[in-house]
């Protein structure tokens, strides 16, 4: 799971052979799946097809669940410092000849504040537009509370607004030091979830099924995860137990499935990025400075080298610029100086 050292109490599953053309052989005579999760061998091969957190085709659901409130000329509700923003802010910033304004945020690396608020607003989608009220017991706040308090008694009625998942969800990320990275993951993981055990992301179960999905994708992403222990610290009324119980259900749920193909991560990474255009939460531009253009310039120039080199291998021949060509043949090419860190 990314760490050697674990806290957790349970043993590693056995493996799975992984030829999707036998299903049947996996289930033994007599067995059946329990409650609403599929048993392996019960998984149709079009299923992977449909998949949004496998297929690369495959349409998210949050972005399915966000148009119907589109359509219906429903959405969330505005914080009145957003409104503020969009007020003050006026015009579009547009890039000039002396300015060019680009946002600090691309798929290798997003931008935290920004993505987390969108993996918040994904959910919020999640959770109002939701079709039926499929749930489990590990899941429930009330039989799990994550606070010595409880819960109310209506806790399970009202759908929680965005800016309160944002909060819960950016409390973890920051008191954990996550990575952007990972709230996309933890977006994926919950999806497969809800694909894969028929469950709903409900207002009586959201906090824990995103803390279980925080949980396994720290774990996966991060060569150095975080401990079930210091998610404890962080939510000071949970037991370790607790947290190792919601581990290992988790992952039974998913089939201990955690791949995730770079093509899926990109898909769920732009589909974030239009969903946030649609909910006028753009990532906000910032003007491009010198040393950020000496760096794009640098990792430019290497992506240009490997290609090149890549078609001379295979007996290509690639056209040159101006500044790489030598006239007579003992000039250098021209190279901008520019300094990776």
């Amino acid at each position: 799971m990314g760490n050697k050292n674990s806290c957790c109490a349970y043993s590693t599953p056995p493996s799975r052979k992984k030829d999707v053309q036998h299903f049947e052989e996996y289930l033994p005579e007599g067995e059946e799946s329990i409650g609403n999760l599929q048993h392996i061998s019960e998984r149709e091969i079009e299923d992977w097809d449909t998949d949004p957190s496998l297929h690369p085709k495959a349409g998210t659901l949050f972005l399915e669940r966000s148009k119907v409130s589109v359509e219906n000329g429903l959405s969330r509700k505005k914080s009145q410092n957003h409104i503020a923003e969009i007020r003050s802010s006026g015009l579009k910033k547009s890039s000039s000849c002396s300015t060019i304004y680009l946002d600090d945020s691309t798929v290798s690396q997003p931008n935290l504040k920004n993505t987390v608020k969108c993996v918040s607003l994904a959910i919020y989608y999640h959770i109002k537009n939701r079709t039926s009220e499929r749930y489990m017991e590990i899941f429930d706040e009330r039989k799990h509370p994550l606070t010595r308090d409880g819960v109310p008694e209506d806790y399970d009625q009202h759908n929680p607004e965005h800016k309160q998942i944002y909060k819960f969800i950016r409390t973890l990320f920051n008191s954990a030091q996550l990575t952007a990275e990972c709230a996309i993951i933890t977006l994926v993981y919950l999806e497969r979830l809800l694909t894969y055990a028929e469950v709903d992301i409900t207002p009586g179960n959201w906090k824990r099924i995103v803390l279980g999905a925080i949980l396994l994708a720290s774990k996966v992403w991060d060569d150095q995860a975080v401990w079930n222990v210091d998610y404890c610290q962080i939510l000071k009324d949970i037991t370790v137990e607790d947290m190792n119980e919601l581990e290992r259900q988790f992952l039974e749920m998913l089939q201990f499935n955690i791949n995730v193909p770079s093509s899926v991560y990109a898909k769920y990474y732009f589909d974030l990025r239009s969903l946030a255009e649609a909910n006028d939460l753009a990532f906000p531009g910032e003007p491009l400075s010198k040393e950020r253009a000496q760096k794009l310039e640098a990792m430019s120039r290497i992506c240009e080298d490997r290609v090149t080199a890549e078609l001379l291998k295979n007996g290509l021949k690639k056209w040159s610029s101006v500044d790489n060509v030598n006239a007579m043949g003992n000039i250098a090419p021209r190279r901008s100086v520019a300094i990776l860190s």
